[in-house]
């Protein structure tokens, strides 16, 4: 079992029994089926960033309450080496947990990376959710799904993230910063 797949069945079944969800429950409102529930509890799986999504609004937390490594001492992740990367099952896109919020602050902070080809469209986080995102490399096509802004390295765009949004890259190597905020 590897330290994510660890941290995410312990935390998935926390949050779970917490909750007073049973399996079947957790994944009926997730929307994915039971015994992939069961199999993340156990430390199985290669879970993908949709279903992790599906999980975290169906238990009502932060995605990075499911992949955060609860470190709270000075924490340096030199480029390409964090460790809660996960995949998307949909585009050629991985999401890297950089810091989760400490509890009661609202704050999570991802090193996005794209290539061309498929665009990874989220569906709408928690009411008052705000996505800020700095690209660092490439160009992208990024916000809300009915009206992304193209940005090259250096932009800043703001946008709210309890509507459909979209993270499309343009040229190989897209990576950016994407500090998702709720309140």
């Amino acid at each position: 079992m590897s330290d994510l797949g660890d941290r995410i069945a312990t935390t998935l079944r926390r949050e779970r029994e917490r909750r007073d969800l049973s399996v079947s429950e957790l994944a009926r409102r997730a929307g994915v089926a039971k015994a992939t529930v069961s199999q993340l509890e156990n430390g199985g799986g290669n879970p993908s960033v949709e279903t992790l999504w599906a999980l975290a609004s169906a238990l009502e937390v932060p995605f990075a309450v499911l992949v955060d490594e609860g470190v709270r001492s000075p924490t340096l992740i030199r480029a390409g080496e964090g460790t809660a990367a996960v995949p998307a099952s949909s585009a050629d896109y991985l999401a890297v947990l950089l810091s989760a919020s400490p509890p009661h602050a609202r704050r999570d902070i991802y090193v996005l990376s794209a290539d061309p080809g498929s665009p990874r469209v989220s569906d709408p986080h928690p009411r008052g959710t705000v996505e800020h995102v700095v690209l660092v490399t490439g160009r992208g096509r990024i916000g809300p799904v009915d009206a992304p802004y193209d940005l090259s390295p250096g932009d800043y765009l703001s946008y709210p993230g309890d509507a459909p949004h979209v993270f499309e890259a343009l040229t190989p190597g897209m990576s950016a910063v994407c500090i998702v905020e709720s309140h």
